[in-house]
């Protein structure tokens, strides 16, 4: 029998991007093979983001848009899932009745049976469940790339951020059990991954939430596997994504300064500079513990880059809340911001709120601190001109380097280079090459002097033999037994 073919289209953050490495796992151990652009797919997934509305609107449109592909394949489905999906349920098919399968993201192993389900019933099929059904790391994965690779250490998210719907659509924060971590982490190393970040919504809280109640609370959990991870032998960097403030410790600058393969790069989001701001969005934090947090780090690890978030035009926002918010940004002197302007989500505190700004003061407010971080990204690269770096050499990562004949790579602190290669011996994605910075700009570093030494790696090998990681699941599930059906 034929085997069909899927697409994956994801939308959203990097757990969008790690569930969506699941969900083509699950479908290749079904049998599915992943599209290769001849023709229409059998299957299209469409993984959504729901924190911004943007996200909803370019689903529903892209929905649209494609609704006459199924004139042209019978065969073909549609799957919605992630958070949008969660949020939505049915609303989805209301919108778009010819999707044929709603999963939400505490089930993403039960797609190929609903895809079944749908095609014998000729019926859309509709799940979704409130609570999790199995870690993501317990189903099979697709990795994408040769040379990097996600670890989800916990999912969901205790928090009560007003402007924020992820808790109600991942639920509450379950951590896996750090042997488990450690053991994916080993894995993928073994198949030649050079860099591993560990993922989660609020890594700081870790350990206070382990999936097993036998498992004692511990606060220093998460430096804890930072050392752990980083004694693992042939791992040369390990980052991290979304602490909270208002978990974040000592221990953890510590681990950061004292364990080499730990990336001198911290993401800190800000939210807001306003004290009165902060207390309405419920980030249990305020201006100075942030600022503290910074200068703790700095002293630590003084060429730290800093990235962070930051929503402007929050219901009730005034132009002296903004100042501050300015006043932050200039005193950090982040690398970079994502910078968002605020936008209600129902089901949401914020949403509700009164005092909500117009939309031409956020923009307006919204432009001032762009310029703003953009004058310091620059700021702070040009300090790099002179400097040698060593470069993970990347893929996709520089839009016109067909046209420049550059290649591209990050440094250890995240930071984008677009170098040339004027060597005989070609570098290859996943390879580790040294360049000196000759200029800069807002969002990247240029390295035209050539490279100073290159070094060929496992990652580099398998990228060019089209060699992806092939880890088995990793840990327990959640005391749900799995099983498989076959269609007749």
């Amino acid at each position: 029998m034929e085997r069909r073919q899927y697409e994956i289209r994801t939308f959203g953050c990097q757990m969008n991007v790690h569930d969506s490495e699941r969900i083509a796992g699950v479908l290749e151990a079904d049998g599915y093979t992943s599209f290769e652009g001849k023709g229409t797919p059998d299957l299209i997934v469409f993984n959504t983001c729901a924190v911004r509305e943007n996200a909803a609107n370019r689903l529903y449109g892209t929905l649209g848009l494609l609704r006459p592909l199924k004139d042209d394949n019978p065969r073909l489905q549609f799957a919605v899932g992630g958070c949008l999906a969660q949020k939505d349920k049915d609303d989805v098919l209301a919108r778009a009745p010819w999707v044929d399968v709603v999963f939400g993201t505490h089930n993403l192993g039960s797609l190929p049976i609903l895809l079944r389900r749908a095609r014998h019933n000729q019926e859309a099929q509709v799940e979704i469940y409130e609570s999790l059904k199995e870690f993501p790391s317990t189903l099979p994965a697709k990795r994408e790339s040769s040379y990097a690779a996600w670890v989800s250490i916990s999912v969901g998210c205790n928090n009560t951020c007003t402007f924020c719907i992820v808790p109600s659509l991942r639920g509450k924060e379950i951590d896996r059990p750090p042997t488990d971590v450690v053991a994916e982490v080993q894995s993928l190393v073994d198949e030649g991954i050079q860099e591993i970040t560990l993922l989660g919504q609020n890594v700081n809280s870790y350990g206070m939430s382990f999936a097993d109640p036998q498992r004692p609370r511990n606060r220093q959990a998460f430096s804890e596997l930072l050392r752990a991870c980083g004694e693992i032998p042939g791992l040369e960097r390990l980052k991290f994504t979304s602490p909270h403030p208002a978990q974040f410790t000592e221990d953890v600058v510590l681990a950061m300064a004292e364990v080499p393969t730990v990336c001198p790069q911290l993401h800190m989001p800000l939210q807001s500079g306003s004290d009165r701001i902060l207390r309405a969005m419920r980030r249990s934090y305020r201006q100075k513990r942030f600022l503290g947090i910074v200068d703790n780090v700095r002293e630590h690890l003084p060429n730290a880059a800093i990235t962070t978030d930051i929503i402007v035009g929050f219901p009730g926002e005034t132009e002296e809340d903004f100042q501050e918010t300015l006043k932050v940004v200039e005193r950090v002197r982040f690398s970079s911001a994502f910078t968002f302007q605020y936008s209600p989500r129902p089901g949401t505190p914020a949403a509700e709120m009164e005092d909500q700004v117009p939309a031409g003061v956020v923009q307006e407010r919204y432009d001032r601190l762009v310029a703003l971080q953009e004058r310091i990204t620059l700021e702070e690269n040009q300090k790099l001109v002179g400097s040698t770096q060593e470069l993970l050499v990347t893929t996709h990562d520089g839009r016109k380097n067909n046209a420049t004949q550059r290649r591209s790579g990050r440094t250890r602190c995240g930071r984008l280079v677009h170098f040339t290669d004027h060597s005989a011996e070609t570098v290859r994605p996943g390879d580790m090459v040294t360049v000196a910075i000759t200029d800069a700009a807002p969002h990247h570093l240029l390295a035209d002097d050539g490279i100073l030494s290159a070094r060929h790696t496992k990652a580099g090998n398998n990228y060019v033999a089209g060699i992806r990681p092939q880890v088995k699941p990793v840990g327990t599930g959640l005391g749900i037994p799995t099983f498989r059906t076959v269609e007749a």
